[in-house]
C-alpha cells in the first residue's frame, strides 16, 4: 500500500507539465520516499497549481479543516508545498518537481538526497529538456547591451527588480549539492534570489536573508564579478526568482556540459557574443574564466565563439582586456517569445508534452 501512493505520487508528477520521468533503477521513488511521507503524499495529489485556501481545499476534497490546516503547514515547512502567509491569510498549492520541490529541499538536503538527486539528473534532464518551452531564460549583464538593441522588459534584469517590492536571498541547492558530494564550488553559494510584488512577503521566512532593493542590485552585480550567468523564468510577466549559476553546479547549465543536450533547448536568449579577430590577444580569459558553457574556443590566430553554444549571458565581455567581445542581439526569426505567464508556460509545456493536467490545474 505504502509503495501504492508513491507510485500515485510519481505519476501525478509526471502528469504535470514539468515531467517526473520514470527511471529502470525507481530512484524517483527513493526519493519521493525520503521527502513525504505516504499521508503527505496522498494530500499533496490532490491539490493543484493555482492557490487555494486551507477552506477551499476542505470544501474541495472533503477533508476535515482542522486536518487540512495543520497538514499543509507542515508541509510548506517540509518544502513539499509552496505556501505563502500575508495579511493573516494562508495560501497554498502544489509544485511540480522542478523549479519546485527539489529547490525547496534546501534545508532538508543531505548526502544521501544528494547522491540520488545527482543519479536522477540525467533521467530529468533528458526527459525536461527534450519539449519547450524552456524553463529558463538568460538575463545577459544589462552593461553589455548596447543602447541600440531594443530589448524588452522581461529581458532587462533591472526590469525584473523594479518590479518586485520583497527579496530574499539563499543558498544554491545546486552548489550544496555538489559540496556534499565532495565538489564545492568556488565561487558565492548565496546566490539565488526570490522576488515578490508585494512587500513584508519574506519578513518570516527562516531560510535566507530579505534584502533591500538596492542590496538585491548590488548581490547581481557581485554575482556578474564572479561570473555567475543570471536565469530566471522562462516567461514575459511574474518572475519570482533570479538564479545566478554556474556551469559546474546549476543542473540547467550542466545540462549542456556534462549532458550534451543543446544550448537552444535547455535555455531562451535572446543574444550571442562575437569575438572580433583583430582586436583578440588570445589570453583565454572569456574561455578559461568566464564562459560557463564552454561555448568559446580557441582557433588559430584568436579565440572564437561556437553561436550554437553561446547563451549571450555577456560575462565574457566585461573582462576582456582588448575590448574583443560584443554581445549580438538574435536575428528575428531566432527570437522566440516566452508564455505570457506562469500558467501559459504550463500549457504550452502540456501541450508539447502530450499531457492533461486539467484536473490540477
Amino acid at each position: 500500500m505504502t509503495d501504492e501512493i508513491y507510485r500515485k505520487l510519481a505519476k501525478v508528477l509526471d502528469t504535470l507539465p514539468n515531467g517526473f520521468p520514470a527511471t529502470e533503477s525507481g530512484i524517483e521513488i527513493k526519493i519521493l520516499k525520503k521527502i513525504f511521507r505516504p499521508e503527505d503524499a496522498e494530500l499533496f495529489c490532490e491539490l493543484r497549481l493555482t492557490f487555494e485556501t486551507p477552506e477551499q481545499i476542505s470544501e474541495r476534497t472533503g477533508r476535515p479543516l482542522p486536518d487540512i490546516k495543520d497538514r499543509l503547514f507542515e508541509m510548506w515547512k517540509r518544502g513539499q508545498i509552496f505556501g505563502i502567509s500575508y495579511g493573516g491569510m494562508k495560501l497554498f498549492k502544489m509544485m511540480p518537481w522542478a523549479f519546485g520541490i527539489y529547490e525547496f529541499q534546501l534545508n532538508h538536503m543531505d548526502r544521501e538526497f544528494a547522491e540520488m538527486s545527482e543519479e536522477f539528473m540525467e533521467a530529468y534532464g533528458r526527459q525536461f529538456f527534450d519539449k519547450s518551452p524552456q524553463l529558463m531564460q538568460v538575463v545577459p549583464i544589462e552593461r553589455q547591451i548596447k543602447a541600440s538593441h531594443e530589448s524588452v522588459t522581461y529581458e532587462r534584469v533591472s526590469s525584473i527588480i523594479e518590479e518586485g517590492q520583497s527579496f530574499l536571498v539563499q543558498e544554491c541547492i545546486c552548489k550544496k549539492e555538489k559540496g556534499l558530494l565532495g565538489s564545492p564550488c568556488g565561487k558565492p553559494t548565496e546566490v539565488c534570489m526570490a522576488i515578490a510584488p508585494v512587500p513584508g512577503v519574506f519578513e518570516k521566512y527562516k531560510v535566507g536573508r530579505v534584502l533591500s532593493k538596492d542590496e538585491a542590485y548590488a548581490l547581481l552585480n557581485k554575482c556578474e564579478d564572479a561570473g555567475l550567468v543570471h536565469l530566471t523564468f522562462n516567461v514575459e510577466n511574474g518572475h519570482f526568482f533570479i538564479c545566478n549559476c554556474c556551469g559546474c553546479c546549476c543542473g540547467v547549465l550542466r545540462s549542456i556540459n556534462d549532458l550534451g543536450i543543446p544550448a537552444s533547448k535547455v535555455v531562451n536568449s535572446y543574444y550571442f557574443a562575437q569575438i572580433d579577430p583583430e582586436k583578440c590577444i588570445s589570453c583565454g580569459l572569456c574561455a578559461e574564466e568566464r564562459c560557463q558553457v564552454k561555448a568559446i574556443e580557441e582557433g588559430e590566430d584568436a579565440y572564437r565563439v561556437i553561436k550554437d553554444r553561446c547563451i549571450g549571458c555577456g560575462l565574457c565581455i566585461g573582462t576582456c582586456p582588448s575590448e574583443a567581445i560584443t554581445l549580438v542581439r538574435k536575428a528575428p526569426e531566432e527570437i522566440v517569445t516566452p508564455p505570457s505567464d506562469e500558467m501559459a508556460w504550463f500549457d504550452e509545456r502540456a501541450r508539447q508534452r502530450g499531457v492533461d493536467y486539467s484536473a490540477f490545474r
